[in-house]
């Protein structure tokens, strides 16, 4: 979904983003953005390793 947006969308939502919440504030939410993404992806990778792991354990029991 994002991969089809493009340089001239990206421009516009930042234009956008810059009028409604105004140039003082977008750090602040760049900022928090970008903190709450990080804790996604550090979420999400530790899923998945914890499935994995009991995919591991499960099929040694198995055997």
């Amino acid at each position: 979904m994002l991969s089809n947006i493009g340089i001239p969308g990206l421009i516009l939502i930042l234009i956008i983003a810059l009028i409604i919440f105004g140039p003082k504030k977008l750090p602040e939410i760049g900022s928090a953005f970008g903190k709450t993404l990080s804790e996604f992806k550090r979420t999400a990778t530790s899923i998945i390793d914890d499935e994995e792991d009991n995919m591991k354990t499960s099929k040694k029991e198995n055997s």
